[in-house]
């Protein structure tokens, strides 16, 4: 009984080389093998078979009939291994990657570095997933994403990009209206709005100076996009905690204001998280490569 399986398709292909070369030694050469190491191959397929495939004399290779019913079987694996050999060691990375980031990062950090990324790796397409809640990124077959904090699947490798700690800012019609807070004692007082994914019970977590702050206003809003809240706050409804990085052109153009600079949060760590770091396709890898090279949230030149 034979016991061939998927790991004798190469042997199959040289085998099939073998026969359309009409040697050992031509097979060889276009395989990219040694002469000894092909009549090898061949051997070991014909013990696996247990059959004889070719006949040997010192002038020329006979193919006996059982050999000719193998050939024809097999012709078409020689080119379909090369195929495949050309997929995975293609000099240039190629193919489609998707990404999931939250909204406010793919507007403000990710959509400005998309033409370079093109230019660079023109073969590559992206998928861009924007999601503001954790996505599973192996039962949606995404290739990485970008979160807050180390996941808690350990399938996932995490690579750090970035720290920062929220601070609290309000739109100058705001603070005009309301007044702006001059005590960590006062912003309960005022309107808030409030990211969902940190706000618990309706209350913020800071620190002032050395000590923990809570913050638990009367009026807030809640919402869970951090891209929203930052409009929300420029339009005017409220006292935000918020990331610099994330409202940079904000604070530039006068539609944001800092507001107790002395009040932060704890410190956030954004990852940059991808399935296990084993056979990682060479377009993900790009992809990977070049976000931490390009330091994604520092400042754009």
């Amino acid at each position: 009984m034979s016991t061939i399986n998927a790991s004798h398709l190469r042997h199959l292909a040289v085998f099939a080389s073998v026969v359309e070369n009409g040697s050992f030694a031509a097979a060889a050469r276009q395989l990219g093998s040694s002469r000894s190491r092909v009549s090898e191959q061949v051997a070991q397929l014909e013990q696996i078979l247990a059959v004889r495939l070719l006949q040997r004399s010192t002038r020329q290779l006979t193919i006996t009939a059982e050999g000719q019913q193998v050939y024809e079987q097999a012709r078409a694996l020689p080119s379909i291994l090369q195929g495949v050999e050309s997929v995975v060691s293609a000099s240039e990375p190629k193919g489609r990657v998707a990404i999931t980031v939250t909204h406010d990062i793919a507007h403000k950090h990710i959509l400005p570095l998309l033409q370079e990324f093109k230019q660079q790796y023109p073969l590559i397409q992206l998928d861009l997933i924007l999601n503001d809640e954790t996505v599973d990124l192996i039962h949606e077959n995404i290739d990485l994403g970008i979160r807050v904090g180390i996941p808690k699947d350990d399938s996932l490798v995490a690579r750090v990009l970035y720290e920062e700690r929220f601070t609290i800012y309000a739109s100058p019609t705001y603070l005009e209206k309301h007044g702006q807070p001059k005590r960590v004692s006062q912003l309960d007082k005022h309107q808030w709005v409030m990211l969902t994914q940190s706000a618990h019970k309706g209350a913020l977590q800071f620190r002032h100076r050395d000590s923990l702050l809570q913050v638990k206003p009367r009026d807030y809003y809640l919402c869970n996009s951090p891209l929203m809240l930052q409009q929300m706050v420029v339009a005017g409804l409220g006292l935000g905690a918020m990331l610099e990085t994330t409202v940079r052109d904000e604070l530039e153009r006068g539609e944001l204001v800092r507001v107790l600079p002395d009040v932060s949060s704890e410190v956030l760590t954004f990852y940059l998280v991808y399935p296990s770091r084993h056979q990682v396709p060479r377009r993900t890898r790009a992809l990977i490569d070049f976000l931490l090279q390009k330091h994604l949230f520092a400042p754009l030149q």
